[in-house]
């Protein structure tokens, strides 16, 4: 056999003339399957933090998740796109504190949040709760607390739409731990063996799942360590009918994998066929290859509020989408601002004007024309064999028209 090298097919105009046929005839079927039809899946996306705008590494989950669900659902699959809000734990009060001190003119406590979208609700906190500033600490906080939340993930849900991402379902992670929904979970895995106490707390069983260690789950001050909601969340939707829990996580997450597959397998499941968990990594934002520090809200964070001002929805959705999760992306504004053909975005706006056009002179030119009446064994010249895809290849053939 030779080394390395090339293996070219040419594929004839009449050929490449039954694909189109295919295509028409389906219509807007086409490409979809029943492959997946009777499977129920939950799929989980973005569920950033209520602690500030949805930055562009969170946010790359946005597209992503929404391309998938649509792929799962042209295969037949029954989808649902659900939100995961953590309004429960540390950074929450981190939050309050800062919205409270904001509020009286002060800077956020060292370990708060920073950003102009912090004074925004601060305000409107306080303009709906006039006395607000005059209660004890404690009460201050709670109110911001409970107020700043609710417009924080009105703020969140209001980008989603405008970026074209819609849920079906929100879940809030303090419902799961007011309702007894953590106990419920830990009686369940102690039921099946998988929950011992030591050292004053309670742990569960997930080295031996191939996790790296067991997990507390909780503490021995009686506190229940984050995994315990995970348990919670994760038997709520098994018992809501979900065949599949898909759940999408950001790059500083590679540490969960383990621990939630092996609680998948404490309850008696199937890692990959019950649970699957996808990482996706970090995203840059460039101009002439140095990283560009545009936001207007979150401090020095690049949010997706930013990127659709700099890019618009279509493209920025499609910087999003257009490359692995697995690998990090360097967007470039400058590129993808260009009115050029380097610009990638500028291909398929092409391929779709391209095509209205066809239509529009086709209808112009009074032709009228079904799959039915289409021969493509027709099309049998070199020109016609060529031309298509010397276009599509030339850049100089796109430029030209």
């Amino acid at each position: 056999m030779a080394g390395p090298g090339f293996l070219n097919v040419t594929v004839s105009a009449a050929a490449q003339g039954e694909v189109a046929r295919a295509i028409v005839e389906a219509g807007a079927t086409y490409g979809t399957s029943d492959r997946l039809a009777g499977k129920r899946i939950n799929l989980e996306f973005v569920s950033a933090n209520p602690t500030g705008p949805i930055h562009i590494g969170t946010g790359r989950w946005a597209p992503v998740g929404d391309s998938l669900a649509r792929v799962f659902i042209a295969l037949g699959a029954d989808v649902t796109r659900e939100y995961y809000f953590n309004d429960h734990g540390a950074q929450v009060d981190r939050f309050s504190r800062s919205l409270l001190a904001v509020a009286r003119g002060q800077e956020p406590p060292e370990d708060g949040y920073v950003g102009s979208y912090l004074v925004d609700i601060a305000d409107q906190v306080v303009a709906g709760h006039p006395g607000v500033l005059e209660l004890p600490d404690d009460e201050a906080k709670e109110v911001f607390r409970r107020e700043g939340i609710e417009l924080m993930f009105a703020d969140i849900k209001q980008t989603l739409h405008d970026f074209g991402v819609d849920f079906d379902v929100y879940t809030h992670q303090q419902t799961l731990h007011d309702s007894g929904a953590v106990e419920r979970a830990i009686d369940r895995l102690r039921e099946m063996g998988n929950v011992y106490e030591a050292d004053g707390a309670v742990w569960l069983r997930t080295q031996k799942y191939g996790d790296d260690k067991d997990r507390v789950i909780i503490r021995s001050n009686g506190a229940p360590a984050y995994i315990s909601a995970d348990l919670a969340y994760y038997l709520d939707k098994r018992e809501r009918g979900f065949d599949l829990v898909v759940i999408m996580l950001g790059a500083d997450h590679h540490g969960y994998v383990g621990r939630l597959l092996a609680m998948c397998q404490a309850f008696g499941d199937t890692p990959h066929e019950n649970l699957e968990v996808l990482i996706g990594q970090m995203v840059n934002v460039v101009r002439d290859g140095k990283p560009v520090r545009m936001a207007k809200r979150a401090g020095s964070v690049v949010t997706i509020d930013d990127l659709i001002e700099a890019l618009g929805v279509d493209a920025a959705r499609y910087a999003l989408v257009r490359y692995s999760t697995d690998s990090n992306i360097d967007i470039d504004l400058a590129l993808w601002t260009s009115a050029s053909n380097d610009n990638p975005v500028y291909y398929v706006q092409y391929a779709s004007a391209r095509l209205a056009s066809i239509l529009r002179n086709a209808t112009e030119l009074g032709i009228a024309w079904s799959a039915a009446d289409f021969d493509p064994s027709l099309l049998a010249s070199d020109r016609e064999e060529t031309c298509c895809g010397r276009w599509l290849s030339s850049p100089g053939g796109v430029r030209s028209g």
